[in-house]
């Protein structure tokens, strides 16, 4: 018999999606893939090398659980350096991936009755990941007329005696919408009469586009340094999904609880992973340019392109890659298929089988009537993806 704890919780949404695409694949079916959270650019040269050559050079056993030295230093010196906060290493925990370290934090804080606070979207595995510790998820709803951004006020109303955590996470997956340093402070003036803790998900700060700047909560004044929890990787940055290297930085009695949990689980990270993360760190982040630039023109297309489909409304994301549509005016229309269109479910499933085109509806993201598109693929792939989505859109009766 299965544990009721596991019972409790989905598979990944977007995970499963990626998956389901990928088996139409190898059935030979033409499938274009909008539903991956990873960039398609291979992990920079000198990083790849610094990952080999500590293969090469016996760098091959167990490491200390919360990571080498060195790479706790290099992220304690990256954070001083980008953003001003300073950590000292046995402040960080480096974890196998930014949802590693989240899961991390919310096993070590929180406890069955405890409420956790989820701005809607939210990044999918945030609610699981609580139900899992035996908290409770508090969702607060937001929609595009306010940037899919939460207010102090609906901040204020749901915090509870039983508070625990909020997190937030900027820039946004599915939404790519970023907190201003003004919304943070607004929000942050409501934090500092909590003793709630902050997880701060920054997986995305390295991609951001024009003018606007990422700004972390734990930079705003002493209080909210100690409440807060940052937690980043170079999984999206430096194209290093795969090699599964996230951080969480924060008080150290947070950081070496979390720490007894991982050495109980996993223990460290893959050794020749960190010495890669070393050098994603420390050395030159020229590419990361080039990538961003990319995702720029696709992004700019994506949206163009989705705002000229009858229905379609979006927001021009200034961060993250994705695009989170709403297609709410296709609800009761029936496909090509015979398929009546109820949700955003429906309509991805039908998108996928109807018209080879993947994508993540919004109700994995707590946002009914979006679906998520990636732009983290090739422009020759963006343009094929939507001419067929546009084209099946257009068909629905």
């Amino acid at each position: 018999m299965l544990s009721q704890r596991v019972q409790n919780i989905e598979d990944s949404i977007t995970l499963t999606i990626t998956a389901i695409a990928a088996t139409m694949k190898k059935e030979g079916k033409d499938v274009i893939g909008f539903g991956a959270g990873e960039p398609d650019f291979d992990t920079p040269e000198h990083i790849k090398s610094a990952g080999i050559t500590a293969i090469q050079s016996g760098k091959n056993k167990y490491t200390p659980t919360a990571g080498v030295i060195e790479l706790r230093q290099a992220i304690a010196d990256y954070l001083l350096r980008d953003q001003g906060l300073a950590y000292a290493p046995s402040d960080i925990l480096v974890s196998c991936g930014a949802k590693h370290s989240i899961y991390n934090m919310v096993l070590a804080l929180v406890e069955p009755g405890d409420e956790v606070i989820i701005p809607a979207p939210y990044w999918v595995s945030y609610p699981d990941q609580v139900t899992l510790a035996g908290g409770t998820s508090v969702f607060i709803e937001t929609n595009e007329a306010q940037g899919f951004k939460i207010t102090p006020a609906q901040l204020e109303a749901v915090i509870t005696p039983r508070t625990k955590l909020l997190i937030l996470n900027s820039p946004s997956n599915p939404t790519g919408m970023i907190y201003t340093r003004a919304e943070l402070e607004a929000l942050g003036a409501v934090i500092s009469k909590t003793d709630m803790v902050v997880i701060s998900d920054e997986i995305y700060e390295k991609l951001i586009y024009g003018a606007d700047e990422h700004v972390s909560l734990a930079t705003l004044s002493p209080q909210l340094f100690n409440q807060t929890i940052v937690v980043n990787g170079v999984s999206k940055s430096h194209a290093m999904t795969g090699w599964r290297i996230g951080y969480a930085a924060g008080r150290k009695d947070i950081i070496q609880a979390a720490g007894k949990i991982q050495s109980h689980s996993t223990s460290n990270p893959a050794a020749a992973s960190q010495w890669a993360a070393v050098e994603a760190l420390n050395g030159s982040q020229a590419e990361l340019e080039m990538m961003n630039k990319e995702f720029v023109k696709r992004r700019d297309f994506m949206v163009k392109t989705l705002m000229e489909i009858k229905g379609v409304t979006c927001l021009t994301p200034p961060g993250a890659f994705y695009t989170f549509p709403n297609i709410s005016a296709y609800f009761g229309k029936t496909t090509p298929a015979g398929t009546t269109i109820h949700n955003s479910v429906d309509f991805c499933n039908a998108l996928l089988t109807e018209a080879l085109v993947a994508c993540v509806p919004g109700s994995g993201f707590g946002t009914e009537g979006h679906i998520r598109l990636s732009y983290a693929t090739s422009m020759a792939v963006i343009e094929k993806g939507l001419e067929r989505l546009k084209t099946w859109v257009n068909s629905l009766t």
